[in-house]
């Protein structure tokens, strides 16, 4: 075989550059059974790329892009949930990094014991003005930009005047959304308060709890739970969609009539049954949600299933002797996977808003967990304080939003009759 190269691919022309010039080159002394396919992304950049999508997948990335507000939508969310997984960088009642008498401690990741800065307590308090005092006299510290968790208390609130020059105690108003002068307090507590990072952005709750640190927490809490129960939902009611739509029959016959009874069963009674029972709690809930939320994707892959049975490369696969697991998950699954991923992101949005309406109904997360749910059962419980309910609104109208935006997007995307100029 000649293996010489072209005059032409050294000679480099003008807007070439020598990348461009060494690429070409090897790819015209490689024998042609031994060359690595190049992708859109490597031609484009005169690089040889190892990822190629393909031309269909291609289009449907293109069609998606094309839908700018569910395009745009997706990195919202997918920034918005990246930040809520380092919630406890963000909103934490503990210091990022201590430096104490020349060590470097990191609070975050360990649980020091108050005996560490010259307490007695077997916890530490970093909001203690004692061990604020401590620190900063032997070192210093770095706080992240909320000072709160989910579960901490603004002690440092020094309340402001009602009615008659009353203190009013939680829930407290936003700083920025009120007028109303302070009650008197000592000038070390109104500094504390006064400070950036002890701010209440959003105010506090009926407890005194921070309500910006409880949504953050709460996002993830419910974003997580909703991708938790769509998945294995997806699992399971693919599954036996699966198994009705290839075998058919008396198989398919009998799983119908067992989803028409299974499907008649309240599952909010269910969870009141077993929430006297057992005391609910994150994975109780999701196991209780499961029971009842696979049989949402059934009938799709299922019809999927019956529709493609008897096409012929169906025929084909097993003239060849392949097995029915081979050809139901890896030859029938992928063109039924097209009508199945339209649904998942409206799927999510009902797993996030069935949580929420648990926790308003107060079947769903234990008390005291951070729960947009919650939220907005004490919203209803304090109609004097508005700013409880609106955020709770307004963070789950966005939320569902931004997922309805994504799932139309991905609808317009697996639509072959769908184009975008």
């Amino acid at each position: 075989m000649d293996m010489r190269t072209d005059d032409k691919l050294k000679t480099p022309s003008p807007g070439e550059n020598a990348e461009s010039i060494e690429v070409q080159e090897k790819i015209a002394t490689t024998p042609p059974f031994q060359r690595q396919p190049t992708s859109w992304i490597g031609r484009k950049r005169g690089t040889v790329g190892r990822f190629q999508l393909s031309p269909i997948n291609r289009r449907r990335w293109e069609n998606f892009k094309a839908n700018r507000r569910g395009y745009w939508s997706f990195w919202i969310f997918l920034v918005l949930f990246v930040l809520s997984l380092g919630a406890e960088f963000i909103a934490n009642d503990k210091p990022l990094v201590v430096s104490y008498k020349g060590e470097l401690l990191f609070p975050v990741f360990v649980d020091y014991p108050e005996s560490k800065f010259g307490g007695f307590l077997a916890t530490t308090d970093y909001k203690d003005p004692f061990i604020i005092d401590e620190i900063e006299s032997n070192g210093w510290m770095i706080w992240p930009p909320i000072r709160y968790s989910y579960t901490s208390i603004n002690k440092d609130y020094p309340r402001i005047k009602g009615p008659e020059d009353r203190c009013l105690g939680f829930p407290a108003p936003p700083f920025w959304a009120t007028s109303a002068e302070l009650c008197e307090a000592p000038a070390d507590q109104l500094a504390r308060f006064q400070e950036l990072g002890n701010r209440n952005w959003l105010g506090t709750d009926d407890q005194g709890r921070d309500v910006l640190a409880r949504v953050i927490y709460g996002f993830r809490i419910s974003v997580l739970f909703g991708l938790l129960l769509t998945f294995f939902s997806s699992v399971i009611g693919i599954a036996a969609g699966a198994v009705q739509g290839y075998f058919g029959g008396r198989v398919d016959l009998f799983f119908q009539r067992v989803l028409e009874i299974w499907s008649s069963i309240p599952s909010l009674y269910v969870l009141i049954i077993i929430s006297s029972v057992l005391v609910p709690g994150f994975w109780t809930l999701l196991g209780v949600l499961l029971l009842f939320q696979w049989v949402s994707l059934v009938g799709v892959v299922r019809a999927e299933f019956l529709r493609a049975r008897n096409f012929e490369y169906v025929t084909a696969a097993r003239a060849l002797g392949l097995s029915d697991r081979k050809i139901m998950f890896k030859h029938l699954l992928p063109n039924a996977m097209v009508a199945t991923l339209t649904f998942l992101p409206f799927n999510l949005s009902g797993s996030i808003t069935a949580l929420t309406a648990l926790d308003f109904l107060g079947l769903g997360l234990p008390p005291g967990s951070p729960s947009l749910g919650e939220l907005l059962a004490q919203g209803k419980a304090n109609l004097q304080a508005p700013w409880l309910g609106l955020t709770a609104f307004f963070t789950l109208a966005t939320l569902l939003s931004l997922l309805i935006f994504i799932g139309e997007a991905v609808r317009d995307a697996l639509d072959p009759r769908k184009t975008f100029r």
